[in-house]
């Protein structure tokens, strides 16, 4: 039976509570954005929702461009620096955002600028998160790691929602947009706090895999099995990135790209969910940056409602982490596939005009699915794919499940002007149901078997 006190006890590490509380911070700043962004652009003098999906699309973009080149950095330098500085290229964007707002100088060039520089930021957090999990917490941990940022995350989530929604209602887009850059700032600190070097975690591996499966839970916990926290700042920086190819022998930047194409593409489980994502991605940018709120302004009373619905998508999530934190598949990319069929509902509702507490619970639907969906598949990667190439790995799965999330938006508006945005919605609806029955065509995806050791470490 799983314990959720032995999960609890992760928190004894230092690096380990700083990450979850950089993130905890973080996610609470990016939860101030869509409802701030969307109704501060949707306000200005002029605007349509044109207007609103170039914005959003300068931001989606660069993640998209800059996405395997974050893969590379976070593979090269100490994951911790690469993350303080993605942090903090966040709040000098969001700065900006919130200063143009504030002050009526929102010239569209301006803003599609500080946007790009937050997508920037966005290429360069998501694969050093993906891998700096394995470089903090061991293997048999990782769905409890995962689970807990989650659960971090996801009450950010709730707060900076309804909090930022107050604020927009009450003094506007621009100072959420302020709020959010100071939450940044402080996440940059946090992260900046850590020490950590990836030898703990190449040392610790390597004692697990000459251990029987039965004596490797005598192993210490994260970050304490090979250097106490208090002799993790002892070490320069040069030595806490744990890669020796950082002296003259070091790679060429295409190499490693090839290197973890090689990674990427020899799974077939990997490759066909993260093509299903392309296309259900392009469907959800759509529905949540564009058409959603379009119908929440037009049909359901505002950025009231809209931030009614996303907190009702936080609250699911929220529901997600603690059934993801006890679910052990046998295979865990297929029960990760079979539970995003459900995330649709929100769509549909949305699409056939259904009352605003339906849509919310929908959307609650979405968000257990989502997060279920997310912790079985980093953990899945993160058990899969070897801790040098995890990041660049990531980066290629950012890269195809978000390529075509710029389309979705850019087309959103137009789209909406010609057919209506209920009748799109319910277009991305049918997408979303789709991509998931296609990706289980595949038999790797529906074979994929998660290791015995993992799945019989919570027994404990």
């Amino acid at each position: 039976m799983h314990s959720y006190r032995r999960d609890l006890a992760m928190f004894r590490d230092r690096s380990f509570s700083l990450l979850m509380a950089a993130r905890t911070i973080s996610t609470l700043g990016i939860s101030f954005a869509p409802v701030a962004l969307a109704f501060g652009v949707l306000g200005l003098p002029g605007a349509t929702a044109t207007t609103l999906s170039v914005v959003l699309a300068a931001e989606a973009l660069p993640t998209v461009a800059f996405m395997l080149v974050g893969g590379v950095i976070a593979d090269r330098l100490p994951r911790n620096r690469v993350m303080m500085g993605g942090e903090a290229l966040n709040a000098v964007a969001f700065f900006c955002l919130a200063a143009m707002l504030l002050t009526g100088w929102t010239p569209l060039p301006a803003l599609v600028i500080a946007a790009a520089a937050a997508g920037i930021a966005t290429a360069i957090l998501y694969p050093t998160l993906t891998g700096i999990i394995p470089d903090v917490v061991p293997a048999d941990r990782l769905q409890t790691a995962n689970g807990l940022l989650r659960l971090g995350e996801n009450m950010s989530r709730i707060t900076g929602l309804v909090a930022g929604g107050a604020t927009v209602v009450l003094i506007g887009g621009g100072w959420a947009l302020a709020v959010s850059a100071a939450m940044f700032t402080v996440a940059a600190v946090l992260v900046a706090m850590m020490r950590l070097t990836r030898l703990e975690r190449a040392a610790a591996d390597a004692d697990r895999s000459v251990l029987p499966d039965a004596d490797r839970s005598v192993l210490p916990d994260a970050g304490q099995g090979v250097l106490p926290d208090a002799d993790r700042s002892d070490l320069p920086d040069a030595d806490r990135s744990g890669l020796p190819e950082d002296g003259p022998g070091r790679h060429s930047v295409m190499a490693d790209l090839r290197e973890g194409w090689r990674e990427f593409i020899s799974r077939q489980w990997l490759w066909v969910v993260v093509a299903q994502f392309s296309v259900l991605v392009m469907a959800v940018q759509a529905a949540h940056g564009v058409l959603g709120p379009l119908v929440a302004k037009e049909s359901l009373g505002g950025a009231g409602a809209w931030t009614a619905i996303l907190t009702g998508e936080a609250v699911g999530m929220i529901a997600g982490v603690f059934v993801a934190l006890r679910l052990r598949p046998r295979r865990p990319i297929l029960v990760a596939t079979l539970v995003l069929i459900p995330s649709a509902l929100p769509y549909l509702l949305l699409g056939l005009k259904a009352p605003l507490w339906m849509i919310v619970i929908g959307a609650a639907v979405l968000g257990v699915c989502f997060d279920i969906f997310g912790i079985l598949w980093s953990t899945t990667m993160q058990r899969e794919i070897p801790a040098e190439a995890l990041s660049r790995v990531s980066s290629y799965d950012a890269l195809g499940s978000l390529m075509f999330g710029p389309i979705g938006l850019l087309v959103a508006g137009p789209v909406a002007i010609l057919v209506g945005p209920e009748p799109a919605l319910i277009g991305c609806a049918a997408i979303v149901l789709l991509s998931c029955l296609a990706a289980l065509l595949s038999p790797g995806v529906r074979g994929l078997r998660a290791p015995e050791p993992a799945r019989e470490a919570v027994a404990s």
